[in-house]
C-alpha cells in the first residue's frame, strides 16, 4: 500500500490550505501596480526601487501600531518573503535570506511569483506522508523541532491572515479620496 495514499493529516492540511488560496487568488484578481504602490497613509511599510533596478521591502523594527498600515506592495512582499523561506528551509538548501527575497515590481510579477509559490508547496506537501508530518526533520524555519504538520499550519495560517490584508487594503484604496 502506498503511504502518500491515506494521508488524513496531510488531506486536512490541503484543505486548510485550498481554503486560504481561494481567498488570496480573490484579492489578487484584478490587482494592478498602482494599487500596489499606493500608499495607505502617510506612514507605514513600504516597497523602494534600489538604484540597480530591484524592489526592495522595509523591515519593521516592532511590530507596534504606530508603525503604521502597510502598501499593498509590501503586503505581497510579505507573503513571497515567507512562503520562499519556508519552502527553502523545508525543501532546499536552507540557505534563503530575508535580504534576498524581493519584491517582483509589478502586480503581473506578483501574481505569477505567489502562484508559483503556492504550486511549489502544495506539490511539496502532497509528496509527504502522516509519518513526515509528525516528523521534525524539515522544521527548520520559521520555527524549529516541531513537527512539520505544525509548519504546515502556519503556512496556511498566515496565507489567510495575509490574504485578509490584502483584501482590507484594496477595500480601503476603493474607496479612498485619491
Amino acid at each position: 500500500m502506498d503511504p502518500h495514499e491515506n494521508s488524513g493529516l496531510r488531506s486536512v492540511l490541503l484543505t486548510q490550505l485550498d481554503t486560504a488560496w481561494a481567498l488570496t487568488q480573490y484579492h489578487l484578481n484584478g490587482l494592478t501596480t498602482r494599487e500596489c504602490l499606493l500608499r495607505p497613509a502617510r506612514k507605514g511599510l513600504h516597497v523602494e526601487q534600489g538604484t540597480d533596478g530591484v524592489w526592495r521591502a522595509e523591515w519593521p523594527e516592532s511590530e507596534g501600531y504606530d508603525i503604521g498600515p502597510a502598501s499593498i506592495a509590501w503586503l505581497t512582499w510579505h507573503m513571497g518573503f515567507w512562503w520562499s523561506m519556508v519552502h527553502d528551509h523545508s525543501f532546499g538548501t536552507g540557505s534563503l535570506k530575508r535580504e534576498d527575497v524581493h519584491w517582483p515590481g509589478t502586480a503581473e510579477g506578483v501574481q505569477a511569483w505567489i502562484a508559483r509559490l503556492h504550486d511549489q508547496w502544495r506539490s511539496a506537501v502532497m509528496g509527504l506522508d502522516d509519518s513526515e508530518l509528525h516528523a521534525s526533520t524539515r522544521t527548520r524555519w520559521p520555527m524549529e523541532g516541531r513537527p512539520f504538520a505544525d509548519i504546515v499550519a502556519w503556512v496556511n495560517l498566515e496565507l489567510m491572515k495575509n490574504a485578509a490584508e490584502l483584501g482590507y487594503a484594496r477595500f480601503v484604496l476603493a474607496v479612498a479620496d485619491r
